[in-house]
């Protein structure tokens, strides 16, 4: 095949068992890889709704078309299983080289069924594919697991690990790989540490198949042009990396501060992206094929002295601004701790800044937390508690599983600032109207990166929209997420759309698979894609009633001063316009026109 590989790999952690299958081509040109044919298969595979630590869940690796093909940015993986922080489908992307590199070894997908008696690890070398004993490297933070791991293995190879949070079922638990990249947010790795998986080592060296190169290159030569020309992907990005949103989101007064109170935070700067490049950045640094590079290799120094990469503008945000902290060693510190465990950092700060709102609340105190005196602006207190979640030891027991579950368990589940218990990320909904729709309809709970419209609403890209008006914002919602979806699935970076549209994406697609895909239809499989998660996720109880943000962004609290001053979200009015753009019914449930459209097949869910 061409783009794809046409081989699934399975591999039974029950009984040991390892089996090559071949690739289902319809659904590949159906659904392209990743996020979409990761979840096609999970579907296909559990087809009960099951509790994510059971034998009966299963865990899939996917790989795009475009995933190590050398397009523009096209260094992406998703992770697909049921979150068990949140019950929906769960399907974490990351980049870095891990991606490519099993591509490389010959395979698109990864299913990892039932669960092993004994820490293992899944080495693959080509063709080569073992089972390993994992219990010298169980209970290894990932950076020292992955440096083992590579010894013992190949020192070109890649790792996608857990950490200690993941072995403890920590909600909050992420897979890192190439110690420093996240298949982020609802809890994945502990879907992993359940079934005693430390990580997955791949070696390949089989490259990738095109089907038009000249084709390609050519496609790949006008989206890198197109990327050099736009502002934000030539300058921002390389120049300060996703932080520099810090102060463009402060000065929109839209920067969540202490726990979703306030949407302004006047020590900002201290922790955005131009006061870390000038002060504690090595370097930038990209992905594999990556033509922006917004990644950060830094260092915190004096008690807080660290090195590593990030944090990203969500990480120092989560530790910063929403639990009033405005020393970015410390917030540097809590993100490499983050890494080195593997937890989520937006889950992580969210989590802390409730626990401050309740400490101030007065419903928790220092004997709840071990002494600790949890008061917004203390940035000691912060890093404890991250590191006290890391190790899974005091009260940071309880903080690992993240926020709505320490609200629920003091009977405060108001200060939990999530959708679908899942913690927002760093944009005020209040603010932000459309971002505060796509956090109440996301198919993963609250999450930006799967309808950014953060790019119309405050950065002006494709074009500048009003970020208070509502009237269009059902309509660009449906359309951003459609779009993520179907980048998502081909293995490309998200960060490519603020300079390409579909069709220069289809164009790489069409000439790497020989499939002629055109700019709508890449928007019609994006489509197909949302609509197949919200099925799954109707079957596993989710409805209208989850579509919803906390009351305290929808009229409980309006932003009380700062730019946005009076603000509320209105997510609720909006609803019933973006289930009519969806084509659903008024309860959110895809209609039978809409799924014989999609060619989503009736017996899938």
């Amino acid at each position: 095949m061409n783009g794809w590989t046409g081989t699934v790999l399975r591999v039974n952690l029950s009984d040991g068992g390892i089996k090559r299958e071949p690739l289902d081509t319809v659904a590949a040109r159906d659904y392209l890889g990743c996020r979409g044919l990761g979840t096609y298969y999970y579907i296909k595979e559990v087809r009960e709704i099951v509790d994510p630590f059971s034998e009966a869940n299963k865990i899939i690796f996917a790989t795009g078309p475009l995933t190590g093909a050398m397009g523009t940015s096209t260094g992406r993986f998703q992770v697909v299983t049921r979150s068990p922080l949140t019950g929906t489908i769960g399907a974490a992307n990351s980049g870095g080289y891990f991606g490519p590199e099993l591509k490389y070894a010959g395979y698109d997908l990864i299913i990892l069924e039932g669960k092993s008696k004994k820490p293992v690890y899944l080495y693959i070398n080509n063709g080569d594919v073992e089972l390993r004993d994992a219990s010298a490297v169980w209970g290894l933070d990932t950076h020292s697991a992955t440096d083992a791991l590579t010894a013992e293995t190949d020192p070109d190879a890649k790792v996608t690990c857990i950490g200690p949070a993941g072995e403890r079922l920590a909600l909050l638990a992420n897979l890192i790989n190439d110690k420093h990249r996240a298949p982020g947010r609802g809890g994945l790795g502990a879907v992993m540490g359940s079934k005693k998986l430390k990580a997955v080592v791949a070696r390949g060296t089989r490259g990738v198949k095109v089907a038009d190169k000249d084709a390609f290159l050519k496609a790949v030569k006008e989206s890198r042009e197109l990327l050099s020309a736009n502002g934000v992907t030539s300058g921002g990005l390389p120049a300060y990396g996703t932080n520099v949103l810090v102060n463009i989101l402060n000065q929109t007064g839209a920067l969540p501060t202490r726990n979703f109170h306030e949407g302004y935070f006047p020590t900002a700067d201290k922790v955005g992206g131009e006061t870390l490049a000038a002060e504690r950045m090595f370097r930038n640094k990209g992905c594999a094929s990556c033509v922006i590079n917004c990644g950060r290799v830094s260092w915190s120094q004096g008690k807080y002295a660290a090195t590593g990469e990030g944090p990203e503008y969500e990480s120092a945000w989560a530790f910063g601004p929403d639990c009033c902290v405005d020393d970015l060693d410390a917030v540097n510190k809590a993100n490499f701790i983050c890494n080195e465990y593997g937890l989520d950092t937006i889950g992580m700060g969210s989590t802390i800044a409730a626990a401050m709102d309740l400490y101030e609340m007065g419903v928790i105190d220092k004997e709840t937390t071990g002494g600790a005196e949890l008061r917004f602006g203390d940035a000691d207190v912060m890093v404890s508690m991250v590191e006290a979640a890391a190790k899974g030891t005091g009260f940071g027991e309880i903080l690992q599983h993240g926020s709505y579950r320490l609200g629920e368990k003091f009977g405060h589940t108001e200060v939990s600032m999530t959708s679908k218990k899942q913690e927002m990320p760093a944009y005020d909904p209040r603010g932000i109207q459309g971002i505060g729709l796509n956090y109440a309809t996301s198919n993963r709970g609250a999450c930006h990166v799967r309808g950014y419209t953060i790019s119309p609403e405050v950065l002006g890209l494709p074009e500048k929209l009003d970020p208070e008006s509502t009237a269009e914002k059902p309509a660009w919602v449906k359309a951003f997420q459609d779009l993520t979806a179907a980048v998502d699935s081909a293995g490309m970076c998200l960060f490519t759309t603020f300079a390409l549209g579909a069709v220069p994406i289809a164009a790489q697609l069409a000439a790497a698979t020989g499939v002629p895909y055109t700019g709508d239809e890449i928007v019609k499989i994006g489509e197909r894609v949302w609509n197949m998660e919200r099925l799954y996720n109707i079957k596993a109880g989710f409805s209208k009633k989850d579509d919803a943000l906390p009351e305290r962004m929808t009229g409980g609290e309006p932003v009380p001063g700062g730019p946005m001053q009076g603000r509320i979200s209105h997510v609720p009015q909006m609803l019933d316009v973006y289930y009519e753009a969806r084509g659903w019914d008024a309860d959110g449930v895809p209609s039978q026109a809409k799924l014989k459209e999609l060619g989503l097949e009736e017996k899938l869910i």
